[in-house]
């Protein structure tokens, strides 16, 4: 296993090429797996010195960027120990759909928890660097947004088609950076990082049976389009960065809108993450897509 070592002290805002880049994975209530991640490599001595995020991988990124140091992983636990469902997705109302809205959730909810627990207004201003990535809705082009109110950035890198309506930032409509680049290691990559933890949240591995409801099919959606780009990128960008995905849980039965088990796959992803530490970073379930039946 290499050397688990702290970033250097470094002026905010200042990138190091060469230094540690987390990339962030999504998967809505999912998410609370790559927390129990982060606190195994938190407790590693492993604190990179940028955050790149997309979809939930984006809440959690900006949620660490304000919080550099040892303890940042324990104080977003404590968060998502306390989140529900509701919280993030209340019950869609019928009046989206009669409506032509563009999305069956309202973002309020979501907006709030994010001004209630995120440091700073932009994004700019985060003690640690971070970069949340969106798509435009027009180009489809995937835009990695460091720059401008931090809240706003990280919905629009949440919005879920269909399930979030877009967002507007600057005269551009943005949705979940999922559709085009769910697992933004080239952005990482393009602003000079060497060596990208990964932190894979979603099924890595095939369900049981078909999503229960409309919202969790089309975050199924999304899940598969992550896999599929994971295995694209690490073969397109293995040979221009140290690329260590931190192995995923395996199997995960749980859907992305249950909050009811974040502290269970919270301990479970810590206590698997230090294993494969201590194991000098080999072994686990495959990143991509398999097949337990």
């Amino acid at each position: 296993m290499p050397e688990a070592h702290r970033q250097p002290a470094r002026r905010p805002g200042r990138l190091a090429a060469g230094d540690d880049r987390l990339r962030a994975h999504r998967g809505a209530s999912l998410g609370c797996v790559q927390v129990g991640m982060l606190q195994a490599l938190d407790e590693a001595g492993i604190r990179p010195d940028l955050w790149v995020g997309t979809s939930v991988g984006a809440v959690n990124a900006a949620y660490m960027a304000g919080r550099p140091g040892p303890g940042g992983a324990e104080h977003l636990a404590g968060v998502w120990r306390r989140l529900h469902r509701r919280d993030v997705f209340p019950t869609p109302p019928l009046r989206a759909l009669r409506s032509g809205g563009q999305g069956l959730v309202a973002p309020d909810n979501l907006a709030r928890l994010l001004r209630t627990h995120l440091p700073y207004r932009n994004l700019e201003d985060a003690p640690v660097p971070v970069t949340v990535v969106a798509v435009d809705v027009c180009t489809s082009a995937d835009v990695p947004l460091s720059q401008g109110p931090a809240v706003e950035a990280v919905l629009a890198s949440a919005a879920i088609p269909g399930v979030f309506p877009p967002v507007a930032i600057g005269g551009r409509h943005f949705m979940d950076g999922g559709v085009v680049d769910n697992a933004p290691i080239s952005h990482a990559v393009a602003l000079g990082a060497t060596v990208v933890w990964v932190l894979p949240a979603g099924y890595a591995c095939s369900l049981a049976e078909p999503p229960g409801s409309a919202l969790a099919m089309a975050l199924q959606g999304l899940n598969v389009l992550v896999q599929r780009r994971l295995a694209h990128d690490l073969e397109v960008y293995g040979d221009r960065a140290d690329i260590r995905v931190v192995p995923p849980l395996c199997p995960v039965r749980v859907p992305p809108t249950d909050f009811s088990r974040s502290v269970e796959l919270m301990g479970a992803a810590r206590l698997s993450t230090e294993q494969w530490l201590g194991a000098g970073m080999v072994g686990g379930p495959p990143p991509g897509l398999h097949d337990h039946r």
